[in-house]
């Protein structure tokens, strides 16, 4: 019973740190990068659909993404999603068949914005990780009658510790993609 309980806290903080990883990849380092628009959502027939399920990505160059719609009439709306984008500050160009794209160089304010902007992301991932510490915690609380009171007090300073490790993980994401985020 504790076991399955601090199992599955262990499993729900490691995705939470893969997705805030995840997260951190939409955030652009002046390199262009497909993951900038994993995210990004297109109205498409009505429905908000996934732009990565309605074009394919190459990238000739290191700052330079080409965008090509699998349906050529999803164009406009596919330029229009990334110019909404407020993560992304780009202008596609559109020549009829792709979307073109230039990531512009960072100035040091709009890199301090990305940085606040993955800061934000890493303390929302901080939060879903207590959150997780917080249900185990009931979870654990639950099982009072069941199983002894030591072992609960020992489960719970494992789950303290599991805790202490996921944010510690978060916490170095963060600091490599601030690194790479100030880096020029």
């Amino acid at each position: 019973m504790i076991s399955d309980v601090l199992a599955s806290a262990k499993e729900k903080m490691a995705q939470s740190i893969e997705v805030a990883k995840d997260d951190f990849q939409t955030v652009s380092a002046g390199r262009a990068n497909a993951a900038l628009f994993q995210r990004l959502n297109v109205e498409y027939y009505g429905t908000p659909t996934p732009l990565m399920q309605l074009a394919s990505f190459q990238q000739p160059e290191a700052r330079t993404l080409v965008i090509t719609p699998f349906d050529k009439s999803a164009l406009k709306e596919i330029e229009r999603a990334i110019v909404n984008a407020p993560h992304l500050g780009v202008t596609p160009s559109n020549d009829g068949q792709i979307v073109r794209i230039t990531m512009p160089e960072l100035t040091a304010e709009r890199r301090k914005d990305y940085v606040k902007i993955v800061k934000d992301k890493a303390e929302q991932a901080r939060v879903a990780i207590r959150n997780v510490r917080r249900q185990a915690m009931t979870d654990l609380d639950k099982l009072t009658g069941e199983v002894g009171d030591d072992e609960i007090a020992r489960a719970e300073k494992e789950l303290e510790q599991v805790t202490k490790q996921a944010i510690e993980g978060v916490d170095e994401a963060l600091k490599k993609k601030e690194a790479e985020l100030l880096e020029v």
